[in-house]
């Protein structure tokens, strides 16, 4: 069983089908769908047959709404209701390359404390995976940090994707690494790398990643993915394909390669599974299969 912790999020994307006219009208398409980084790699996981558990906090109004949506992908939702704030809501503007500029109000998810939390989310887990917006926020750092602490006293493996460089370079790397010690495997993508080793130019230094987490799986856009763990070195070459919206492909990847590496441990086949699963959701609009 795969636990994942953190946000779940109304996401509301919007795909301008004409050049934007400013202070007027612009003709787009516009399409609400469940989203939230560890709520998509969660679905993503139940959908490629791996057990997977969820655990976030709603609003009222999405308590049944996220938990209907993540039993259809085979996910064990756990949610908590937040009796004032509504769910998180994130607006995603989508350009010309399908990159997306995002909009964020965590609501909801920026009231997760330790108190939610209960010994039944442990049952039977072997893995627990982290997304570093609950690190980055102040008020929900504390439940990442201990949660890392009691996966490691119960002996299961953790795993965090970092998720945003805006945020990153807020808080700084150098304390990012710090909430993060302990972690067994980070899962950046090449921006976030290049960030986490202070690099200035196009290259990352995986030698210098390593001293700061002892495997890493780093996503590298239309090159691929590759696997760092001391003198072991994995690169998988990504499939051409036709890219529509690059929402949720790095929460994809997570639960491929994680799918695949906490049952088998090979790092070629765990970068194949991440790359195949990433490479399917850029061809579909939303973050989730």
């Amino acid at each position: 069983m795969i636990l994942v912790v953190g946000d779940v999020v109304d996401d509301i994307g919007v795909l301008p089908l004409e050049p934007v006219a400013p202070r007027s009208d612009t003709r787009a398409q516009i399409r609400m769908t469940p989203g939230g980084s560890a709520a998509n790699t969660a679905a993503w996981l139940g959908f490629l047959g791996s057990p997977a558990r969820f655990f976030g906090k709603v609003g009222n109004d999405g308590v049944e709404r996220h938990a209907a949506s993540l039993r259809e992908h085979q996910v064990d939702p756990r949610l908590v209701a937040d009796p004032l704030l509504p769910t998180a809501t994130i607006v995603l503007t989508l350009d010309d390359d399908a990159d997306r500029t995002m909009y964020v109000d965590r609501a909801a998810n920026g009231t997760l404390t330790l108190d939610d939390l209960d010994d039944g989310l442990w049952a039977d887990v072997d893995w627990l995976h982290l997304t570093g917006y609950t690190f980055f926020d102040p008020e929900t750092r504390a439940v990442a940090v201990e949660l890392i602490a009691e996966a490691k006293r119960r002996g299961a493996g953790v795993s965090v994707d970092p998720s945003t460089t805006a945020f990153l370079r807020e808080v700084t790397p150098e304390a990012f690494v710090d909430w993060t010690s302990g972690v067994d495997l980070l899962m950046p993508n090449l921006d976030e790398a290049r960030l986490l080793v202070g690099a200035t130019g196009p290259f990352v230094d995986f030698d210098a990643l390593t001293r700061m987490y002892p495997q890493v799986a780093v996503t590298l856009g239309s090159m691929g993915a590759a696997y760092v763990a001391g003198s072991v070195r994995e690169q998988v070459a990504a499939p051409r394909v036709q890219v529509i919206d690059t929402t949720g492909a790095g929460d994809a990847f997570a639960a491929g390669f994680l799918a695949s590496w906490v049952e088998r441990k090979d790092a070629r086949v765990a970068l194949q599974g991440g790359i195949g699963a990433a490479s399917r959701c850029v061809q579909q609009r939303g973050a989730r299969p």
